[in-house]
């Protein structure tokens, strides 16, 4: 119970931000690289890698290291944000 508990604080402290939600749109269309994210959301570097880490520690994005370097991909939590802002 308590575990569960946390798992649900991290999941809403991730996708309760607009920022956040904005970086989970732009992983939309699948993985994309921090420079990939930057340019569709406009954030600062270290801004965006600090909500990455938010997103990826809610269980809301992963890291993708398959190509050579690190991408991110929503995971299926993170697939939330096709219905959030409706």
């Amino acid at each position: 119970m308590k575990e569960e508990k946390e798992y649900h604080t991290r999941y809403l402290r991730a996708i309760n931000n607009p920022l956040r939600r904005k970086i989970l749109r732009s992983l939309k269309g699948g993985c994309k690289t921090i420079t990939d994210i930057k340019s569709n959301t406009g954030l600062n570097v270290i801004i965006l890698k600090w909500h990455l880490d938010i997103l990826e520690h809610g269980f809301c994005v992963e890291k993708d290291t398959k190509s050579g370097g690190i991408a991110y991909k929503l995971t299926q939590e993170g697939e939330v944000v096709n219905y959030l802002d409706r």
